[in-house]
């Protein structure tokens, strides 16, 4: 069965293998959680190339969810996700509490609505 991708957004890539190490931590084997993050000569940024090959190491079949740190990525991960085919979607969530939620939906076997949903949704979970 295919299940949802995540690919991880990032200026930095210690923070995307990071995060994509507590994730792998809740999620099953077969959700594929992708970094995408700094740039070719190791600086801090983001590239359009890496988010491209991020996406489609990602998808299985299922669909992608893609999350991002800061202003910048986002703009990148748009224009790069513009010249996609349609399906990878864009969510604005909080990166770590939204991947967090989107890998454990994405493990369930839960449709793309449902794991760029559950992202989104971890914007209003207090953390105390």
């Amino acid at each position: 069965m295919a299940l949802v991708g995540i690919v991880l957004v990032s200026h930095s890539e210690k923070l995307a293998d990071g995060l994509r190490d507590l994730l792998q931590q809740v999620a099953t084997d077969e959700v594929r959680i992708e970094p995408a993050a700094g740039t070719e000569d190791g600086d801090l940024g983001t590239s359009a190339d890496r988010i491209e090959a991020a996406v489609k190491r990602a998808d299985t079949g299922a669909g992608v969810v893609v999350l991002a740190d800061l202003g910048s990525a986002v703009l990148t991960a748009r224009t790069v996700l513009e010249d996609l085919p349609p399906g990878p979607q864009l969510v604005d969530a909080p990166f770590v509490e939204g991947a967090v939620a989107a890998a454990v939906l994405a493990s369930t076997g839960a449709d793309l609505e449902t794991v760029a949903g559950a992202a989104r949704e971890a914007r209003d979970v207090p953390k105390f």
